[in-house]
Order: C-alpha cells, then sequence, then structure tokens
C-alpha cells in the first residue's frame, strides 16, 4: 500500500487550492478583506483599487506561501514565486520585465510571490520597488521577522502589512483529518484515534506543515506494522495511527500537559517558584516542558518579565530590562531559535539576587489607597502653572532639590495623614543592599530623623 504521490510530501499535496480552504486566520478572510479583494480582481492590465501588494508576516507553517498561492489561483493571474534564498537581482528584474510586458501586450496582470523576504538585502529589496510602485507586478511577501527591522521603508510604506497568527489546537485537527480523508491526502488509507489527533498538534506547535509531516511519518510506520504482522494479503487490515505510532514515528515523548488544564498551571507554577528559589535546572527543565508541548512562546515570555519584576525587582535592576529582551527577541524571530533567549533571561532570573520589596510597597499603598487613606496633596506640591493657582497658595515653600548641596533637603512629599508611613522596605541582597544603605541616609534629610 503506498500513500499519495511519490516523492511529494503531504503537506505539499494538502496546500490549500482556494482561500475557502484555509484554515484558521479568519481575521485576515473576513468579506472584504484585502486578501478576499486581491483573490477576487480581474486578471486584466489595469489593477483595481484594490490591487495593493501585501507583506505576510508570522510563524512558520501558519499559510503565509499557502495564502499567496490560493490568491493567486482565485484571481486567475499569473503567478510567479521567488524565494529571497536563491534569487538575486537578477531575478527580481527579470520577473518584472516579463510583468510589464505580459501587461501591456496581452493585459495580463502578475502576482509575485517572494518567499523569506527578510534575506534580501537592502539592494535587492530596491529592485523590488519600481515594479510594485508603478503596479507591474502585486506583490505578495511573506517573512517570519518582524518587517519594522527586515523590510526597506520604501517597500513597507507601499504594501500593506498583515499579522498571521499562530494556529491553534483545533485549527491543527482540522488539518489532520482532512489530510486523512482528502483524496489528494491519504484517502483513507489509513484511520487515526482521536487521542493521535491531539498527540499530532500538541508536537506540532500550531505548525501546520510540522502536523502533516509528522502525520505522514505516522501513516508510514502503522502501515509498516500491518505489512509485517499481516496474515491475510487479500482482505489488508486498515492501518490505524495511535498516540503510540505517533510517538514512535516522530521520536517524541507525548507530553502529559494540557494547555487548557491543570498541567497548564502546575508547570508555570513550578516554572516560576523555581526561578524564585533560584534553582535554574528546575526552571530550564519547566522551560523545556512547556517548549516541547508547544505553548505560547509569548506567554512564556510574558510571565518571566512578571517573574523579574516581582522576585528580583531591584536586587538586579538589570533583570527586568533582561527579560523584557527576551520577549522581543522572541516576537522578532519565533521558535526553535526563540528557545535561546528565553533560556539566557530565565538562567540570568534565576541566579539572579532576589527581593519582592517594590512589589510589596505597590502592594501595601494600593491597600492603603482603596481604604480611603489619602489625604490631600501637600500645598507645596500642588501645580502652580494654571491662572489663580498662586492665590490658592500651591507651590509656596516648594524647596527645589536640585539647589540642595546633596540634591536632597527637608521637606514633606507625603500627606499630612501619611506621613509616618514606610512603603519601600529593601533587602539586603544585591543591588537592594546599596539602596537601602542610600535611602536610610535620604530619609533621615527629607524626614529629618
Amino acid at each position: 500500500m503506498a500513500f499519495g504521490t511519490a516523492h511529494t510530501p503531504l503537506a505539499v499535496r494538502m496546500r490549500p487550492r482556494a482561500l475557502d480552504e484555509v484554515v484558521g486566520q479568519k481575521h485576515l478572510l473576513a468579506p472584504g478583506s484585502p486578501l478576499i479583494t486581491l483573490a477576487h480582481e480581474s486578471s486584466g492590465g489595469e489593477q483595481a483599487s484594490g490591487a495593493v501588494s501585501i507583506i505576510l508576516w508570522g510563524p512558520p507553517g501558519t499559510g503565509k506561501t499557502t495564502l499567496a498561492q490560493a490568491i493567486a489561483h482565485s484571481s486567475g493571474r499569473r503567478f510567479v514565486e521567488l524565494s529571497a534564498v536563491t534569487a538575486g537581482i537578477k531575478d527580481v528584474r527579470t520577473v518584472m520585465e516579463r510583468a510589464l510586458n505580459d501587461r501591456d501586450l496581452y493585459g495580463v496582470s502578475t502576482i509575485l510571490f517572494l518567499d523569506e523576504i527578510h534575506r534580501f538585502s537592502k539592494a535587492q529589496q530596491d529592485a523590488l520597488l519600481p515594479g510594485v510602485e508603478n503596479g507591474w507586478v502585486t506583490l505578495v511577501a511573506a517573512t517570519t521577522e518582524n518587517p519594522s527591522f527586515s523590510v526597506i521603508a520604501p517597500l513597507l510604506s507601499r504594501s500593506l502589512l498583515l499579522t498571521l497568527e499562530q494556529l491553534e489546537d483545533k485549527d491543527i485537527e482540522a488539518v489532520v483529518r482532512r489530510a486523512i480523508s482528502d483524496p489528494r491526502g491519504l484517502a483513507d488509507q489509513v484511520s487515526i484515534t482521536d487521542e493521535a489527533v491531539l498527540a499530532i498538534a500538541q508536537l506540532s506547535s500550531g505548525d501546520a506543515r510540522r502536523a502533516l509531516t509528522a502525520l505522514e511519518a505516522a501513516a508510514s510506520s502503522a502501515l509498516a506494522e500491518v505489512d509485517e504482522n499481516a496474515h491475510d494479503p487479500e482482505e489488508p487490515e486498515i492501518p490505524v495511527i495511535t498516540d503510540e505510532v505517533v510517538a514512535r514515528s516522530v521520536n517524541r515523548a507525548l507530553l502529559r500537559y494540557d494547555k487548557n488544564g491543570d498541567e497548564h498551571y502546575d508547570v508555570i507554577s513550578a516554572f516560576i517558584k523555581s526561578i524564585r528559589g533560584s534553582d535554574p535546572d528546575a526552571a530550564i527543565h519547566y522551560l523545556a516542558r512547556m517548549i516541547e508541548a508547544g505553548e505560547d512562546p509569548r506567554f512564556i515570555a510574558r510571565r518571566i518579565i512578571i517573574s523579574a519584576a516581582e522576585d528580583i525587582g531591584i536586587a538586579d535592576p538589570q533583570a527586568l530590562g533582561i527579560a523584557v529582551a527576551a520577549a522581543e527577541a522572541v516576537q522578532l524571530i519565533g521558535l526553535p531559535e526563540g528557545r535561546i533567549p528565553l533560556a539566557e533571561a530565565v538562567v540570568y532570573l534565576a541566579t539572579a539576587p532576589k527581593s519582592n520589596a517594590a512589589y510589596r510597597a505597590i502592594d501595601l499603598a494600593i491597600a492603603d489607597v482603596r481604604a480611603g487613606k489619602i489625604g490631600r496633596v501637600p500645598t507645596h506640591l500642588r501645580d502652580a502653572h494654571y491662572s489663580g493657582a498662586k492665590k490658592l497658595g500651591h507651590g509656596a515653600g516648594y524647596k527645589y532639590p536640585h539647589d540642595a548641596a546633596m540634591g536632597v533637603l527637608r521637606q514633606d512629599y507625603l500627606p499630612e495623614e501619611l506621613q509616618e508611613k514606610t512603603y519601600y522596605n529593601p533587602t539586603d541582597h544585591g543591588h537592594e543592599r546599596t539602596v537601602s544603605e542610600r535611602l536610610e541616609k535620604i530619609r533621615r534629610i527629607t524626614r529629618g530623623k
């Protein structure tokens, strides 16, 4: 028994031929959206008002190439595909010249799909400008990197940027089930259990191409097992893809991890507590479990930022900056490379000195405000810039700290009812030890104690 067309991967065979076959990205496929408009335009030489060039930005396997080809097939226009990995300026100019001739001589417009445009140099991207600006081609470019950093400004300003979202598990499940039954796919030559569908969705991390590759490998494994154990060649047994077959065929353990269930909360709780407890090995372990289970890396990055602010704070002022930088890096490069800055931030946070003094300070202050302990802003601190403020005494008696030799002077800043309040109490950990010593001196001056 053989599956599909020889040497043609399942992911290629199952690529949608029209926009209505596309799974996911509903926010881009609503009636009247730019993609729908572009797909249903006439193939004539004169571009309609909606024939705007488009840049598709999203993680791998979310359908960038699929959308471009579906648009071309739906619109009936000439479709040319280039990859920035192999194409050069000469290739781009050849496409532009052919597109101009086709438009002027035959009334045929061209869609140029450029995959991985972020790999083009500035000079190569400049070569696209005349064709895009003059309407010789409608450019549909795809990138996994932030176009603000990887696409030149003139090209970006002439194109509409559309962001593709990572596919949800339900989208991946739909892709897998369609591939099982579709004649272009496995044509019901195998069956699959619900558990196996969930396993493939879990292992794919929102990447439809990865899911179909895993399905093809699992189908081949199931077929091999049936052939090995076959007893009656005239009545062949239909191979069944189970979650065990999936695990063996992709050589990865199926993690017990429900992104909407208890395991999700248990693992993220253990992750945060391991960072707080200064155990980088445990923290990295739980990070790996989340990544391998297909957890959204942006969710992980947000939790790392919160940990830096809540558990480290001023004990290491660089921690928050490193956490934010890791989150931005993940947003820019995605997975799998994004695991590296995430790991770097996790190790830094786990080994950094800890303090929750700033976290406790804001919570204590909020508790007082909610309890009505607020008081009036001292008169000398009130705004004195508007007309009539000085008549009310606003700003009168305010002392400008920069006029003092040390930059600090005796002055009341809290409302009168809260003069004795202390919200921020620094620890002796890391940088906060220096802050503690300095703050003690400052308070002796500002509060006169």
